[in-house]
């Protein structure tokens, strides 16, 4: 009996414990480079930080393992899928610039495989860096899960 009251409990304690563990959380920070298409190194509390745009896939600009991987997927060029790599880039550096401060927008999972921050990038103009990129045919909507919350903006 005693069992059956503490577990109830615990779930309820534990549904008020979770909503804050998976809130976004947003910085202002400076750029201080375009890294590619879909990431940018900005200053985060005081250190260099590489932050990879949630919910967006750019083709790479350089021929790499993923560019590979990725024109024997698509059956495209490689030569092409890095040209479109680097055109993404040049479209990136145009909207954000080195010394420009953006905001960024954690969602639930805050860092991938390789430790960069993931974040939608908010410009000063209120566009959202991620969604413009997309809209502007650069990058492919690439939703992975957790991180949901602007999906139905990249399609």
């Amino acid at each position: 009996m005693r069992f059956k009251i503490q577990l109830p409990l615990l779930l309820l304690l534990l549904s008020f414990l979770l909503p804050a563990v998976t809130l976004a959380q947003t910085f202002t920070v400076k750029v201080i480079r375009v890294v590619d298409g879909d990431t940018i190194k900005v200053n985060f509390q005081g250190q260099p930080e590489s932050v990879r745009l949630i919910g967006i896939d750019t083709p790479e600009c350089r021929a790499n393992g993923k560019a590979i991987r990725d024109s024997e997927r698509s059956g495209q060029d490689l030569a092409a899928i890095v040209s479109q790599g680097k055109e993404a880039s040049v479209f990136t550096r145009s909207r954000v610039k080195k010394g420009d401060t953006v905001r960024l927008e954690t969602d639930v999972q805050q860092r991938d495989k390789y430790r960069r921050l993931l974040a939608y990038v908010w410009l000063p103009d209120g566009t959202m860096l991620n969604e413009a990129i997309v809209r502007a045919g650069y990058a492919q909507p690439a939703t992975y899960p957790p991180n949901v919350k602007y999906q139905t903006s990249f399609k």
